[in-house]
């Protein structure tokens, strides 16, 4: 399974949440064809961007609870104290994908950033 944990600010665009995720994609060289899901946490939960991006992707979005947010933060690879405060994960897009993407599940590289958006990507255990 291949996750792509999204966070943001306030009120951003669509077009901006699918910009994140493209250029994650792309720095791992991985088409969104492989892309299983999207993970925020629940603080995103009303971020509207984000499902819409997953509803033009035709990927389910999976919402991390806090508690999964703060033990997969753990193997977060960024920190944010911004992100930490707020979520209890040094990096909300690190920890959801990696959260959503299971026991095992490992972060293909840091969380990029693009605009007011970031994007990490993991992948579950069970993928090489």
């Amino acid at each position: 399974m291949i996750v792509a944990g999204i966070g943001s600010r306030k009120g951003v665009s669509r077009e901006q949440v699918l910009g994140a995720i493209n250029t994650a994609l792309g720095v791992h060289d991985l088409d969104i064809a492989r892309l299983d899901a999207l993970a925020t946490g629940k603080l995103k939960q009303h971020e509207d961007a984000i499902f819409q991006a997953g509803r033009q992707l035709r990927r389910a979005i999976i919402i991390v609870g806090d508690a999964e947010l703060a033990e997969a933060g753990k193997r977060a690879r960024t920190h944010s104290e911004l992100s930490l405060e707020a979520t209890g994960a040094p990096s909300l897009s690190e920890a959801a994908a990696l959260a959503a993407a299971g026991p095992g599940s490992r972060l293909l590289g840091p969380r990029i950033v693009r605009e007011a958006v970031t994007c990490a990507i993991a992948i579950s255990g069970d993928k090489a």
